[in-house]
């Protein structure tokens, strides 16, 4: 599982923001986004910097933790 960093998400519509963007590339991804730690983990085929991109296209700031 990829970690990433990511800031500016603060409620369940972000999580499901970042969900359904990672999901739309990689319908088999499994992302878990932890809101307090600001980390969301992706567990799929997509290497690091496409899931970065993906994120960073959905308005957050983002890196690997």
């Amino acid at each position: 599982m990829q970690v990433f960093n990511v800031q500016g998400m603060s409620c369940g519509h972000c999580v499901k923001a970042v969900t359904q963007a990672v999901q739309a590339k990689d319908p088999a991804a499994s992302v878990r986004v932890d809101l307090a730690a600001k980390e969301v983990g992706v567990e799929s085929t997509l290497s690091a910097e496409q899931v970065m991109e993906i994120i960073s296209e959905e308005g957050y700031a983002v890196k690997l933790a």
